[in-house]
Protein backbone atom coordinates (compact mmCIF):
# COMPACT_ATOMS: atom_id res chain seq x y z
CA UNK A 1 0.00 0.00 0.00
CA UNK A 2 2.98 2.33 0.56
CA UNK A 3 3.96 2.13 -3.12
CA UNK A 4 0.34 2.71 -4.16
CA UNK A 5 0.08 5.76 -1.87
CA UNK A 6 3.23 7.20 -3.46
CA UNK A 7 1.73 6.63 -6.91
CA UNK A 8 -1.47 8.42 -5.86
CA UNK A 9 0.54 11.35 -4.53
CA UNK A 10 2.45 11.55 -7.81
CA UNK A 11 -0.82 11.55 -9.75
CA UNK A 12 -2.25 14.31 -7.56
CA UNK A 13 0.77 16.49 -8.25
CA UNK A 14 0.22 15.99 -11.99
CA UNK A 15 -3.41 17.08 -11.58
CA UNK A 16 -2.36 20.15 -9.61
CA UNK A 17 0.14 21.12 -12.31
CA UNK A 18 -2.37 20.48 -15.09
CA UNK A 19 -4.96 22.66 -13.36
CA UNK A 20 -2.88 25.70 -14.25
CA UNK A 21 -3.48 24.95 -17.93
CA UNK A 22 -7.21 25.18 -17.48
CA UNK A 23 -7.25 28.87 -16.60
CA UNK A 24 -5.60 29.57 -19.94
CA UNK A 25 -8.44 28.02 -21.95
CA UNK A 26 -11.06 30.20 -23.54
CA UNK A 27 -14.73 29.47 -22.95
CA UNK A 28 -14.91 28.46 -26.63
CA UNK A 29 -12.23 25.83 -26.00
CA UNK A 30 -14.13 24.50 -23.01
CA UNK A 31 -17.38 24.42 -24.98
CA UNK A 32 -15.73 22.42 -27.78
CA UNK A 33 -14.13 19.86 -25.46
CA UNK A 34 -17.29 19.25 -23.44
CA UNK A 35 -19.29 18.66 -26.59
CA UNK A 36 -16.64 16.18 -27.73
CA UNK A 37 -17.08 14.35 -24.41
CA UNK A 38 -20.83 14.22 -25.05
CA UNK A 39 -20.17 12.87 -28.55
CA UNK A 40 -17.81 10.12 -27.39
CA UNK A 41 -20.30 9.14 -24.67
CA UNK A 42 -23.08 8.61 -27.19
CA UNK A 43 -20.75 6.77 -29.57
CA UNK A 44 -19.79 4.32 -26.82
CA UNK A 45 -23.13 3.56 -25.14
CA UNK A 46 -22.83 -0.23 -25.68
CA UNK A 47 -19.33 -0.25 -24.18
CA UNK A 48 -20.36 1.81 -21.13
CA UNK A 49 -23.40 -0.38 -20.51
CA UNK A 50 -21.29 -3.52 -20.83
CA UNK A 51 -18.91 -2.25 -18.15
CA UNK A 52 -21.80 -1.04 -15.99
CA UNK A 53 -23.34 -4.51 -16.18
CA UNK A 54 -20.18 -5.94 -14.60
CA UNK A 55 -20.83 -3.72 -11.59
CA UNK A 56 -24.55 -4.49 -11.48
CA UNK A 57 -23.87 -8.23 -11.44
CA UNK A 58 -22.01 -7.78 -8.15
CA UNK A 59 -24.91 -6.02 -6.40
CA UNK A 60 -28.24 -7.33 -5.13
CA UNK A 61 -31.06 -5.62 -7.10
CA UNK A 62 -32.90 -5.19 -3.78
CA UNK A 63 -30.08 -2.95 -2.52
CA UNK A 64 -31.23 0.72 -2.55
CA UNK A 65 -27.90 1.58 -4.21
CA UNK A 66 -28.75 -0.57 -7.24
CA UNK A 67 -30.83 2.15 -8.89
CA UNK A 68 -28.05 4.69 -8.29
CA UNK A 69 -25.56 2.35 -9.93
CA UNK A 70 -27.73 1.52 -12.92
CA UNK A 71 -27.01 3.08 -16.30
CA UNK A 72 -29.14 2.52 -19.38
CA UNK A 73 -29.35 4.02 -22.84
CA UNK A 74 -31.88 6.67 -21.83
CA UNK A 75 -29.84 7.76 -18.84
CA UNK A 76 -26.68 8.02 -20.92
CA UNK A 77 -28.49 10.06 -23.56
CA UNK A 78 -29.73 12.38 -20.81
CA UNK A 79 -26.22 12.61 -19.37
CA UNK A 80 -24.82 13.59 -22.77
CA UNK A 81 -27.52 16.24 -23.10
CA UNK A 82 -26.68 17.55 -19.62
CA UNK A 83 -23.01 17.84 -20.62
CA UNK A 84 -24.02 19.92 -23.63
CA UNK A 85 -26.19 22.11 -21.40
CA UNK A 86 -23.28 22.71 -19.05
CA UNK A 87 -21.08 23.57 -22.04
CA UNK A 88 -23.59 26.20 -23.18
CA UNK A 89 -23.97 27.87 -19.78
CA UNK A 90 -22.25 31.24 -19.22
CA UNK A 91 -18.76 30.92 -17.82
CA UNK A 92 -18.58 31.67 -14.08
CA UNK A 93 -14.96 32.82 -14.38
CA UNK A 94 -13.45 36.31 -14.54
CA UNK A 95 -16.65 37.96 -13.35
CA UNK A 96 -16.07 41.30 -11.67
CA UNK A 97 -17.67 41.14 -8.23
CA UNK A 98 -16.41 44.45 -6.93
CA UNK A 99 -14.05 47.22 -7.98
CA UNK A 100 -12.75 50.40 -6.43
CA UNK A 101 -9.86 52.81 -6.58
CA UNK A 102 -8.28 53.73 -3.26
CA UNK A 103 -7.02 57.28 -2.56
CA UNK A 104 -3.46 56.56 -3.71
CA UNK A 105 -4.74 55.55 -7.16
CA UNK A 106 -4.38 51.77 -6.75
CA UNK A 107 -7.21 50.14 -8.72
CA UNK A 108 -8.63 47.05 -7.01
CA UNK A 109 -10.85 44.49 -8.75
CA UNK A 110 -12.40 41.40 -7.16
CA UNK A 111 -12.85 38.67 -9.80
CA UNK A 112 -14.06 35.06 -9.79
CA UNK A 113 -11.49 32.29 -10.17
CA UNK A 114 -11.56 28.47 -10.01
CA UNK A 115 -11.18 26.69 -6.70
CA UNK A 116 -8.32 24.77 -8.36
CA UNK A 117 -8.36 21.00 -7.79
CA UNK A 118 -11.60 19.51 -6.48
CA UNK A 119 -11.69 16.02 -4.99
CA UNK A 120 -15.03 14.22 -5.19
CA UNK A 121 -15.61 11.13 -3.04
CA UNK A 122 -18.78 9.29 -4.02
CA UNK A 123 -20.61 5.98 -3.82
CA UNK A 124 -22.34 3.83 -6.43
CA UNK A 125 -23.27 6.66 -8.81
CA UNK A 126 -21.35 6.57 -12.10
CA UNK A 127 -23.46 9.46 -13.42
CA UNK A 128 -21.63 11.60 -10.86
CA UNK A 129 -18.42 10.97 -12.81
CA UNK A 130 -19.88 12.75 -15.84
CA UNK A 131 -21.51 15.55 -13.83
CA UNK A 132 -18.42 16.28 -11.77
CA UNK A 133 -16.09 16.39 -14.73
CA UNK A 134 -18.38 18.65 -16.77
CA UNK A 135 -19.00 21.13 -13.97
CA UNK A 136 -15.39 21.21 -12.84
CA UNK A 137 -14.08 21.63 -16.38
CA UNK A 138 -16.56 24.37 -17.24
CA UNK A 139 -15.56 26.27 -14.09
CA UNK A 140 -11.83 25.85 -14.76
CA UNK A 141 -11.23 23.23 -12.07
CA UNK A 142 -9.30 19.99 -12.31
CA UNK A 143 -11.01 16.99 -10.73
CA UNK A 144 -9.87 14.06 -8.59
CA UNK A 145 -12.50 11.32 -8.53
CA UNK A 146 -12.66 8.67 -5.81
CA UNK A 147 -15.52 6.32 -6.58
CA UNK A 148 -16.47 3.19 -4.67
CA UNK A 149 -15.72 -0.39 -5.60
CA UNK A 150 -19.41 -0.79 -6.45
CA UNK A 151 -18.94 1.32 -9.60
CA UNK A 152 -15.36 0.28 -10.39
CA UNK A 153 -15.83 -0.87 -13.99
CA UNK A 154 -18.31 1.88 -14.87
CA UNK A 155 -16.00 4.62 -13.64
CA UNK A 156 -12.96 3.18 -15.41
CA UNK A 157 -14.87 3.18 -18.69
CA UNK A 158 -16.24 6.69 -18.27
CA UNK A 159 -12.98 8.34 -17.23
CA UNK A 160 -11.14 6.43 -19.96
CA UNK A 161 -13.40 7.98 -22.59
CA UNK A 162 -13.11 11.46 -21.06
CA UNK A 163 -9.31 11.19 -21.05
CA UNK A 164 -9.36 10.16 -24.72
CA UNK A 165 -10.84 13.55 -25.54
CA UNK A 166 -8.61 15.45 -23.15
CA UNK A 167 -5.46 13.77 -24.46
CA UNK A 168 -6.15 15.14 -27.93
CA UNK A 169 -6.05 18.62 -26.39
CA UNK A 170 -3.01 18.05 -24.18
CA UNK A 171 -5.11 18.06 -21.00
CA UNK A 172 -5.23 14.40 -19.94
CA UNK A 173 -4.12 15.08 -16.37
CA UNK A 174 -6.91 17.52 -15.48
CA UNK A 175 -9.02 14.54 -14.40
CA UNK A 176 -7.74 11.66 -12.28
CA UNK A 177 -9.63 8.55 -11.19
CA UNK A 178 -8.14 7.19 -7.97
CA UNK A 179 -8.14 3.44 -7.28
CA UNK A 180 -11.52 2.23 -6.05
CA UNK A 181 -10.10 0.53 -2.95
CA UNK A 182 -10.99 2.22 0.32
CA UNK A 183 -7.33 2.61 1.25
CA UNK A 184 -6.81 4.97 -1.69
CA UNK A 185 -8.91 7.65 -0.01
CA UNK A 186 -6.50 8.60 2.75
CA UNK A 187 -3.72 10.03 0.52
CA UNK A 188 -6.29 12.29 -1.14
CA UNK A 189 -7.62 13.56 2.17
CA UNK A 190 -4.08 14.44 3.24
CA UNK A 191 -3.02 16.17 -0.01
CA UNK A 192 -3.14 19.74 1.28
CA UNK A 193 -0.58 20.94 -1.29
CA UNK A 194 -2.33 19.48 -4.33
CA UNK A 195 -6.11 19.35 -3.61
CA UNK A 196 -8.02 22.51 -2.73
CA UNK A 197 -11.31 21.09 -1.50
CA UNK A 198 -13.01 17.73 -0.94
CA UNK A 199 -16.70 17.16 -1.64
CA UNK A 200 -18.11 13.85 -0.35
CA UNK A 201 -21.29 12.55 -1.97
CA UNK A 202 -22.91 9.55 -0.37
CA UNK A 203 -24.07 8.17 2.95
CA UNK A 204 -23.82 9.98 6.26
CA UNK A 205 -21.13 7.48 7.23
CA UNK A 206 -19.00 8.46 4.25
CA UNK A 207 -19.49 12.16 4.90
CA UNK A 208 -18.59 11.76 8.56
CA UNK A 209 -15.45 9.81 7.69
CA UNK A 210 -14.27 12.42 5.21
CA UNK A 211 -14.98 15.29 7.60
CA UNK A 212 -13.16 13.61 10.48
CA UNK A 213 -10.08 12.49 8.53
CA UNK A 214 -9.49 15.17 5.91
CA UNK A 215 -6.82 17.83 6.24
CA UNK A 216 -8.13 19.34 3.00
CA UNK A 217 -11.17 21.68 3.45
CA UNK A 218 -14.46 19.80 3.08
CA UNK A 219 -17.80 20.90 1.66
CA UNK A 220 -20.45 18.53 3.04
CA UNK A 221 -23.13 17.35 0.63
CA UNK A 222 -25.62 14.62 0.12
CA UNK A 223 -27.15 13.20 3.28
CA UNK A 224 -30.83 14.09 3.29
CA UNK A 225 -33.09 13.32 6.24
CA UNK A 226 -36.14 14.98 4.73
CA UNK A 227 -39.39 16.00 6.45
CA UNK A 228 -42.70 17.34 5.21
CA UNK A 229 -45.13 18.91 7.69
CA UNK A 230 -48.87 18.68 6.94
CA UNK A 231 -50.42 21.52 8.89
CA UNK A 232 -53.88 21.99 10.35
CA UNK A 233 -54.59 24.49 7.55
CA UNK A 234 -53.28 22.28 4.73
CA UNK A 235 -55.20 21.61 1.52
CA UNK A 236 -55.81 17.85 1.38
CA UNK A 237 -55.48 17.19 -2.35
CA UNK A 238 -52.52 19.50 -2.72
CA UNK A 239 -50.81 17.87 0.25
CA UNK A 240 -51.50 14.32 -0.87
CA UNK A 241 -49.93 14.95 -4.28
CA UNK A 242 -46.86 16.62 -2.75
CA UNK A 243 -46.27 13.90 -0.16
CA UNK A 244 -46.70 11.03 -2.58
CA UNK A 245 -44.40 12.68 -5.12
CA UNK A 246 -41.73 13.38 -2.53
CA UNK A 247 -41.82 9.77 -1.31
CA UNK A 248 -42.36 7.71 -4.45
CA UNK A 249 -40.79 9.65 -7.33
CA UNK A 250 -37.31 8.21 -6.77
CA UNK A 251 -36.56 6.76 -3.37
CA UNK A 252 -32.78 6.39 -3.68
CA UNK A 253 -32.02 10.12 -3.93
CA UNK A 254 -31.23 12.52 -1.10
CA UNK A 255 -34.30 14.76 -1.61
CA UNK A 256 -36.80 11.92 -1.09
CA UNK A 257 -39.22 12.16 1.84
CA UNK A 258 -38.23 10.26 4.99
CA UNK A 259 -40.66 11.55 7.61
CA UNK A 260 -44.20 12.90 7.34
CA UNK A 261 -45.13 15.17 10.25
CA UNK A 262 -48.88 15.66 10.61
CA UNK A 263 -50.96 17.99 12.78
CA UNK A 264 -53.08 16.04 15.26
CA UNK A 265 -56.27 17.75 14.01
CA UNK A 266 -55.71 16.25 10.53
CA UNK A 267 -55.14 12.63 11.51
CA UNK A 268 -58.50 11.68 10.02
CA UNK A 269 -57.08 12.62 6.60
CA UNK A 270 -54.03 10.39 7.00
CA UNK A 271 -55.51 7.29 5.27
CA UNK A 272 -56.40 9.46 2.28
CA UNK A 273 -52.94 11.06 2.21
CA UNK A 274 -51.29 7.62 2.27
CA UNK A 275 -53.74 5.90 -0.09
CA UNK A 276 -51.92 3.91 -2.75
CA UNK A 277 -48.48 4.06 -1.21
CA UNK A 278 -49.11 0.52 0.06
CA UNK A 279 -50.84 -1.06 -2.94
CA UNK A 280 -48.88 0.73 -5.67
CA UNK A 281 -45.47 1.20 -4.06
CA UNK A 282 -45.28 -1.26 -1.16
CA UNK A 283 -44.15 1.58 1.10
CA UNK A 284 -43.20 0.44 4.61
CA UNK A 285 -44.45 2.88 7.26
CA UNK A 286 -43.22 3.37 10.83
CA UNK A 287 -45.98 5.37 12.55
CA UNK A 288 -46.16 6.83 16.02
CA UNK A 289 -49.10 5.73 18.17
CA UNK A 290 -51.76 8.25 17.01
CA UNK A 291 -50.87 7.76 13.35
CA UNK A 292 -50.69 3.98 13.74
CA UNK A 293 -54.18 3.88 15.26
CA UNK A 294 -55.52 5.94 12.36
CA UNK A 295 -53.92 3.72 9.71
CA UNK A 296 -54.15 0.23 11.22
CA UNK A 297 -57.43 -0.70 9.51
CA UNK A 298 -56.82 1.22 6.28
CA UNK A 299 -53.20 0.52 5.33
CA UNK A 300 -51.70 -2.83 4.30
CA UNK A 301 -51.04 -4.57 7.60
CA UNK A 302 -47.70 -6.17 6.74
CA UNK A 303 -46.32 -2.76 5.71
CA UNK A 304 -47.42 -0.83 8.80
CA UNK A 305 -45.29 -0.89 11.96
CA UNK A 306 -45.18 1.07 15.22
CA UNK A 307 -42.36 3.59 15.20
CA UNK A 308 -39.27 3.20 17.37
CA UNK A 309 -36.49 5.59 18.31
CA UNK A 310 -34.63 4.60 15.13
CA UNK A 311 -37.60 5.50 12.91
CA UNK A 312 -36.78 9.19 13.13
CA UNK A 313 -33.53 10.76 12.00
CA UNK A 314 -33.04 8.01 9.40
CA UNK A 315 -32.33 8.57 5.71
CA UNK A 316 -34.10 5.51 4.33
CA UNK A 317 -33.07 5.72 0.64
CA UNK A 318 -35.75 3.11 0.02
CA UNK A 319 -39.53 2.76 0.01
CA UNK A 320 -39.81 3.36 3.74
CA UNK A 321 -40.95 6.35 5.77
CA UNK A 322 -41.94 7.37 9.27
CA UNK A 323 -44.89 9.42 10.53
CA UNK A 324 -44.86 11.78 13.51
CA UNK A 325 -47.95 13.44 15.02
CA UNK A 326 -47.61 16.94 16.51
CA UNK A 327 -49.93 19.39 18.22
CA UNK A 328 -48.80 22.54 16.36
CA UNK A 329 -46.26 24.01 13.95
CA UNK A 330 -43.87 24.79 16.79
CA UNK A 331 -43.68 21.08 17.65
CA UNK A 332 -43.14 20.25 13.99
CA UNK A 333 -40.25 22.70 13.79
CA UNK A 334 -38.77 21.26 16.98
CA UNK A 335 -38.94 17.73 15.58
CA UNK A 336 -37.19 18.88 12.40
CA UNK A 337 -34.52 20.71 14.39
CA UNK A 338 -33.83 17.52 16.33
CA UNK A 339 -33.57 15.14 13.38
CA UNK A 340 -32.89 17.16 10.23
CA UNK A 341 -29.67 16.88 8.22
CA UNK A 342 -30.40 20.44 6.97
CA UNK A 343 -30.94 19.31 3.38
CA UNK A 344 -34.59 19.82 2.36
CA UNK A 345 -37.72 20.45 4.43
CA UNK A 346 -41.29 21.33 3.46
CA UNK A 347 -44.58 22.56 4.86
CA UNK A 348 -48.07 22.10 3.45
CA UNK A 349 -50.33 24.86 4.78
CA UNK A 350 -52.69 27.62 3.71
CA UNK A 351 -52.39 29.84 6.78
CA UNK A 352 -50.00 32.70 5.95
CA UNK A 353 -48.67 33.17 9.48
CA UNK A 354 -47.90 29.45 9.80
CA UNK A 355 -46.10 29.44 6.46
CA UNK A 356 -44.04 32.50 7.38
CA UNK A 357 -43.07 31.02 10.74
CA UNK A 358 -41.95 27.72 9.22
CA UNK A 359 -39.99 29.29 6.36
CA UNK A 360 -38.23 31.67 8.72
CA UNK A 361 -37.37 29.24 11.53
CA UNK A 362 -36.51 25.98 9.77
CA UNK A 363 -32.77 25.74 9.12
CA UNK A 364 -32.05 23.82 5.91
CA UNK A 365 -30.42 24.36 2.53
CA UNK A 366 -33.85 24.31 0.84
CA UNK A 367 -37.18 24.98 2.55
CA UNK A 368 -40.45 24.65 0.59
CA UNK A 369 -43.98 25.89 1.05
CA UNK A 370 -46.61 23.76 -0.69
CA UNK A 371 -44.14 22.03 -3.01
CA UNK A 372 -42.31 18.71 -3.15
CA UNK A 373 -38.79 18.37 -1.78
CA UNK A 374 -37.98 16.51 -5.01
CA UNK A 375 -37.18 19.92 -6.53
CA UNK A 376 -33.88 20.20 -4.63
CA UNK A 377 -31.73 19.60 -7.66
CA UNK A 378 -29.38 21.78 -9.67
CA UNK A 379 -31.17 21.01 -12.92
CA UNK A 380 -34.57 21.87 -11.43
CA UNK A 381 -33.13 25.11 -10.08
CA UNK A 382 -31.97 26.05 -13.60
CA UNK A 383 -28.30 25.62 -12.71
CA UNK A 384 -27.47 22.77 -15.11
CA UNK A 385 -26.06 19.54 -13.71
CA UNK A 386 -25.07 19.75 -10.06
CA UNK A 387 -22.01 18.57 -8.19
CA UNK A 388 -23.98 18.00 -4.99
CA UNK A 389 -26.29 19.57 -2.43
CA UNK A 390 -24.31 21.40 0.24
CA UNK A 391 -25.82 21.04 3.71
CA UNK A 392 -23.41 23.43 5.39
CA UNK A 393 -23.25 27.23 5.51
CA UNK A 394 -19.65 28.12 4.65
CA UNK A 395 -18.86 28.89 1.00
CA UNK A 396 -21.93 27.25 -0.58
CA UNK A 397 -25.36 25.98 0.46
CA UNK A 398 -27.94 23.99 -1.48
CA UNK A 399 -27.42 22.80 -5.07
CA UNK A 400 -23.83 23.43 -6.13
CA UNK A 401 -23.18 24.16 -9.77
CA UNK A 402 -20.79 26.42 -11.66
CA UNK A 403 -20.90 29.55 -9.51
CA UNK A 404 -20.40 27.51 -6.34
CA UNK A 405 -17.22 25.98 -7.80
CA UNK A 406 -15.47 29.33 -7.90
CA UNK A 407 -13.70 31.53 -5.39
CA UNK A 408 -12.31 35.00 -6.03
CA UNK A 409 -9.12 36.96 -5.90
CA UNK A 410 -8.26 40.65 -5.70
CA UNK A 411 -6.27 42.16 -8.54
CA UNK A 412 -4.46 45.42 -7.84
CA UNK A 413 -3.29 47.60 -10.74
CA UNK A 414 -0.94 50.40 -9.87
CA UNK A 415 1.66 52.73 -11.28
CA UNK A 416 4.51 52.51 -8.80
CA UNK A 417 2.53 52.94 -5.58
CA UNK A 418 4.28 51.91 -2.37
CA UNK A 419 2.85 51.81 1.11
CA UNK A 420 4.21 54.41 3.54
CA UNK A 421 6.19 53.17 6.54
Amino acid sequence: MVAEAIDIQSSLKKVSKASRKLVQLSDQDIHLILNEVADITLANIPYILEENQKDLERMDPANPKYDRLLLNEQRLMSIAEDIRKVASLPSPLNKVLEERTVPNGLALTKVTVPLGVIGIVFESRPNVTFDVFALCFKSGNASVLKGSRDAHFSNLAIVGLIRQVLTEHGLADVVYLAPSEREALQPILQAVDDVNTIIPRGSQGLINFVREHSKVPVIETGAGIVHTYFDKSADLEKGKAIIQNAKSRRVSVCNALDCLIIHQDRLADLPNIMAGLDSEHQCVVYADEPAYEQLKDQYQADLLHPSTADSFGTEFLSMKMSIKTVENVEAAVEHIATYSSKHSEAIIAEDAATLDYFLKIVDAAAVYANASTAFTDGGQFGMGAEIGISTQKLHARGPMALTELTSYKWIGRGDGQVRPK
